[in-house]
């Protein structure tokens, strides 16, 4: 999610005619040197007759990827005429072999660390020029081919910068999945409420067919649009994979991944070949991360996710170098009490052994449990019930609900209570005696961790915070608690 600056050199001095390219590329930046060649002369610009030495600097840096064959073409035929460089300007962008510019993934990234090193204009290929204009203050020069960029270089035809469209919010329509159609479930709903009000992971726990998927679902319906930080924060995320909308680069909408149990660690953390690439958790940063099925996931991806979920970040290192992506997403989790799914229903029997059981639940395990601050049970809804029109609430009042409970917060501390620290947890959520007590004696007698304390107590503040309180009562220490009985029972 930042930059490195790349300066490319060009010299052509005496010699045989030959393309000398140094400076740590790797394979794909090598290759250029053929698209450049190509691109240059089927331009109608002249290419150096003589050896041509480009230096990608600093050394010490590994180059990937296509998004050097426009600076490397501009520096070279600059070289060739015996022209500079223009000040403070960057450059960014693919060639095809007749000379015309390509879309490069990352150019919202790499325009956004322009920007803040003091960077004034950046030429990019014309399909990108609406990405980079998000970035207020900096000149974007949208690019349909290499002739066009020289020309305009040399001031024989100037291309006008690229005027940003303005950010406008669509009009909210009606969410995809909406609470009013959830039958009962009055304890997985209110939990869905703290968690969207204060950021707070779920873990849903029940049979076959009790509606888990179906209410993480819901979810995106109750939660706030994004800010506009938050929303340039998310595309720069599908900038680097190359997947912002060509339409619109910026969508409002909070981000809802759900991948399959069979996903691996590259693929859920991140990884890959070189640099890492962000992977789902980081596809999911300002959003909603829903793993169904939890307990059929590899034990070792699984276990990966504990610092992101502490951290809001996550850190991969590869031999190439370390990256570090934003991953502050809600997760919901749902699982099955034991392989068949049928344990501690009231109608259907268990055919698991104890064993079984055992085994099925320690997949989960104690140090991953003890970062998700809601643990709900979800029974099967009444056959009887089903056929007829539901009578729960719809999210539209849920939601107005969350937002009032994300604004106090964000007055108060200007974050959200889960990931408050526990000096600030001190000042911004006191407990008045009773709470203090009830939390305290509790936590002695069930053998709370000290994370589970914290956790328990933030949860409690989001609650007090939906009822409008400004102390943290009683009742919302002892709701907290409840959302951990199993932590007891565990």
């Amino acid at each position: 999610m930042d930059g490195r600056l790349i300066e490319v050199q060009a010299d052509a001095g005496n010699g045989d005619p030959n393309f000398f390219m140094v400076g740590l590329a790797a394979a794909s930046v090598k290759e250029a040197r053929e698209r450049v060649r190509s691109a240059i002369r089927n331009s109608g610009l002249p290419f150096p007759q003589r050896r041509l030495t480009v230096n990608l600097a600093p050394p010490e840096v590994r180059k990937e990827g296509s998004a050097l064959d426009l600076p490397i073409a501009v520096a070279v035929v600059l070289a060739q005429l015996g022209k500079p460089p223009p000040p403070r300007s960057a450059f960014l962008g693919e060639l095809a072999l007749d000379g015309q510019l390509r879309h490069v993934d990352g150019v919202l990234v790499a325009a956004r660390w322009l920007h803040r090193n003091g960077y004034e204009r950046v030429f990019v290929p014309r399909a990108d020029a609406g990405e980079a204009t998000l970035v207020e203050g900096l000149e974007v020069i949208p690019c349909a081919d290499l002739a066009g960029v020289i020309a305009h270089l040399l001031g024989g035809a100037p291309i006008p910068p690229h005027t940003a469209s303005g950010l406008s919010r669509p009009a909210e329509g009606a969410p995809e999945h909406d609470l009013g159609e959830i039958h009962g479930q009055e304890e997985a709903r209110r939990a869905l409420e703290i968690a969207a009000s204060g950021g707070h992971h779920v873990l849903m726990s029940g049979p076959p067919g009790a509606g888990k998927t179906m209410l993480a679902r819901c979810l995106p319906g109750i939660l706030p649009p994004l800010e506009l930080e938050e929303a340039l924060e998310v595309a720069q995320v599908r900038s680097l994979l190359g997947e912002l909308p060509k339409g619109g680069p910026v969508d409002w909408v909070r981000p809802f991944r759900a991948p399959h149990h069979g996903v691996s660690m590259a693929g859920l953390i991140g990884g890959g070949s070189g640099l890492a690439l962000p992977g789902e958790i980081s596809r999911a940063h300002q959003g909603v991360l829903f793993l169904d099925e939890l307990a059929e996931f590899q034990s070792s991806v699984l276990q990966a996710l504990r610092q992101p979920l502490e951290s809001g970040r996550v850190t991969i290192t590869r031999s190439a170098g370390s990256v570090v992506y934003p991953s502050r997403f809600t997760l919901v989790a749902a699982t099955n009490p034991c392989p068949c799914g049928w344990t501690g229903d009231s109608r259907r029997a268990c055919r698991c052994s104890q064993a079984a059981v055992d085994a099925y639940q320690r997949k989960l395990s104690g140090p991953l449990l003890d970062r998700i601050d809601l643990k709900v049970t979800v029974r099967r809804v009444p056959t009887g019930l089903l056929a007829n029109e539901p009578t729960g609430e719809n999210s539209a009042p849920v939601r107005e609900r969350v937002m009032a409970a994300r604004r106090r917060q964000l007055d108060r501390q200007g974050c959200l209570n889960a990931v408050l620290k526990p000096a600030r947890l001190r000042r911004h959520a006191e407990l008045d005696p009773a709470s203090r007590r009830a939390l305290e004696r509790w936590a002695e007698q069930q053998g709370l961790s000290a994370r589970g304390f914290h956790r328990s107590w933030r949860v409690a503040r989001t609650a007090a915070d939906l009822d409008g309180s400004d102390q943290i009562r009683e009742q919302h220490v002892l709701e907290a608690l409840g959302y951990r009985l199993q932590d007891a029972a565990a």
